[in-house]
C-alpha cells in the first residue's frame, strides 16, 4: 500500500459505465475517511472482452480474476467488484474488507410501452443472460397462464435495454440496484418481487477488496462495512457454495431482515433452484435469529441448502444427482 498520505490510493475498477459509477460511489466515501485521493485505475476483465454467454465462459470469475491480479502484483491498493460476481471460495492472500450497504436487490423489468410483466403479452420475448432469471421467469409466467420466450442476451445496460428500444424483444430483465446506480432506475416498468423472483446471492451489493497485507487499509475500508449487509449476503452465498453452484447456475437467495418494531431480531433466508422452463422448482426459507458472526451466517446458508438437497436441488441444476 501507499504509505505517503498525499499519494493517491489505485482502485482497481472494471471499465463499464456501472463499474465506474459504482467505483466513483466507493472512491468518494474513501477519500472522507482517509484523506487521502483515490485514483480509479480501469482494468479490462475476460467477461468484458468475450461475446461467448456467461453459462459458456465459466459464469463466476471471468469479471474478477484480472481485478484480483492487479491487486496482487501491486498494481492498484483495492479493488470494487460486484458482489455477485465473486467465486464463494476467498483466496487467502485478500480480503474482503468492506460490504458497504446494499442497494435494491430486486431484479427490474425493462418492458415496451410500460408494460408490467403480468401485462406482458402472451409469447412475449423477454432478454436475459442469467439461467437463474429465465427459471422462474418461465415459472411465474406459467403461474400466470401465459407463455413467455426467454433470449439469451449480453451487453451494458445500453445494450440490453436498446433491445427493447429497437424492437427486438419486449422487455429485458436487469439488476434494479444497476440502473439505480448509473441513475436509470426510473426506466424499470416493474420490479419483481422477492416473493416471485428471488436475486442472485449477493445482487445489489458491493465487496471492497484488498491485499490481506494491507493492515492499515483493511482498518480504514473497515469504516464503510454494513454488519447486515454482510450478514445477509454471506448466509446467501454460503447456500450458493453449499449448493455446489456457480453463477451459470439457476439459484436465487435471498436473506432479508426480520423487524420486531425497530429491534432487527431475526434474518429470513430463502433459496430457489429450477429448471430452465420453469416446470419445476425447489424453493425453500428458513429463519433465524441474526448472525452474529461469519461463521453463523455461513451455517444458516448450509443449513437451507441441505434442506434443498434433500427435496431434489442437485439434480435440477444439473450438477448431480442424488
Amino acid at each position: 500500500m501507499n504509505t505517503r498520505p498525499d499519494q493517491p490510493l489505485r482502485l482497481g475498477t472494471r471499465r463499464s459505465k456501472l463499474a465506474m459509477s459504482q467505483s466513483g460511489h466507493v472512491a468518494e466515501a474513501v477519500r472522507a475517511i482517509t484523506g487521502r485521493p483515490v485514483e480509479l485505475v480501469e482494468i479490462t476483465t475476460y467477461g468484458d472482452v468475450s461475446r461467448e454467454h456467461l453459462a459458456q465462459i465459466g459464469g463466476t470469475g471471468v469479471f474478477v480474476t484480472a481485478l484480483r491480479d492487479a491487486l496482487l502484483r501491486g498494481e492498484v491498493d483495492f479493488a470494487v467488484h460486484s458482489l455477485k460476481d465473486l467465486p464463494t471460495a476467498q483466496p487467502d492472500d485478500l480480503v474482503i474488507a468492506a460490504m458497504p450497504q446494499r442497494e435494491d436487490a430486486r431484479d427490474a423489468l425493462v418492458a415496451r410501452d410500460g408494460l408490467t410483466f403480468e401485462q406482458l403479452p402472451d409469447g412475449a420475448r423477454i432478454g436475459t443472460g442469467s439461467p437463474r432469471r429465465t427459471a422462474q421467469l418461465n415459472h411465474l409466467a406459467r403461474s400466470l397462464g401465459k407463455r413467455i420466450e426467454t433470449v439469451p442476451i449480453r451487453g451494458n445496460v445500453d445494450t440490453r435495454i436498446g433491445f427493447v428500444r429497437d424492437g427486438e424483444l419486449d422487455a429485458v430483465v436487469l439488476a434494479a440496484a444497476g440502473l439505480n446506480r448509473i441513475g436509470r432506475g426510473d426506466e424499470a416498468t416493474d420490479l419483481l418481487s422477492v416473493d416471485s423472483i428471488l436475486p442472485a446471492p449477493g445482487q445489489g451489493a458491493l465487496a471492497v477488496e484488498c491485499p490481506a497485507s494491507s493492515t492499515d487499509l483493511i482498518a480504514a475500508l473497515a469504516r464503510l462495512d454494513d454488519p447486515h449487509t454482510r450478514a445477509a449476503v454471506t448466509a446467501e452465498r454460503s447456500l450458493l457454495a453449499a449448493l455446489e453452484a456457480g453463477c451459470s447456475a439457476p439459484v436465487g437467495a435471498f436473506a432479508d431482515l426480520l423487524a420486531d418494531g425497530r429491534i432487527v431480531n431475526e434474518m429470513r433466508l430463502r433459496g430457489v433452484v429450477g429448471t430452465l422452463d420453469g416446470s419445476t422448482l425447489v424453493q425453500l426459507s428458513t429463519t433465524g435469529p441474526v448472525p452474529q458472526s461469519y461463521d453463523e451466517a455461513m451455517a444458516l446458508g448450509r443449513e437451507l441448502a441441505d434442506e434443498m438437497l434433500a427435496k431434489g436441488a442437485a439434480g435440477l441444476m444439473g450438477e448431480r444427482s442424488l
